[in-house]
């Protein structure tokens, strides 16, 4: 099944997933008061940079500023913060606060997906299947589904059954390029 505007339903389920878990990490940084976080940032700590920038983003006991929210991203994203570099990515994707880029949010997807940030690893997953941003390439979407799905995410699991269901796997093994990285390939089927 198919939306408006021609996406699969299971992207839909990613991003209403997304939204819940940064809701969750929004409640987190309230526990902490803004002057401490943003003391902490200042100060050079990656989670405390990385909550001010949720902060910022969601309006949360701070005026809603995605300029600023940009800033501490940023920062705690440069000292390899992977949540820091998927939410940089997510902006730059979106266009919030800066002009919409995909290949910024590419680059910052890929550092946190490097680092195993599964949400990271699954919209990754998402654009080599639709070939947004990057060359379509299955046996890359299913890379990275794989990573992000044996750290338990839901969604990159799903989207292992869908290319099955739909005999991806099937034209992935008919390609003698791929016959190498079968074991890679059918580890869902276990």
């Amino acid at each position: 099944m198919k939306t408006s505007w021609g996406k699969p339903v299971h992207v839909i389920a990613f991003i209403r997933t997304l939204l819940i878990v940064l809701a969750v990490a929004v409640c987190a940084v309230a526990a902490e008061d803004v002057e401490t976080v943003r003391k902490k940032a200042e100060a050079g700590d990656a989670f405390a940079q990385n909550n001010l920038g949720l902060m910022y983003y969601h309006g949360e006991d701070v005026p809603q500023d995605y300029a600023e929210a940009i800033k501490w991203y940023r920062k705690a994203a440069e000292q390899g913060y992977p949540p820091a570099q998927f939410l940089l990515g997510w902006m730059h994707a979106k266009g919030d606060g800066v002009p919409q880029d995909a290949a910024e949010a590419v680059k910052w997807w890929r550092k946190a997906a490097e680092q195993g940030h599964a949400y990271a690893q699954t919209i990754f997953g998402l654009m080599y299947y639709n070939g947004e941003g990057v060359p379509q390439d299955y046996a890359e979407a299913m890379k990275w589904y794989r990573k992000a799905a044996e750290q338990g995410h839901v969604e990159a699991q799903y989207n292992l059954g869908i290319m099955t269901d739909r005999g991806l796997l099937s034209e992935l093994l008919k390609d003698g390029r791929r016959r190498t990285n079968i074991k890679n390939l059918l580890f869902h089927l276990k």
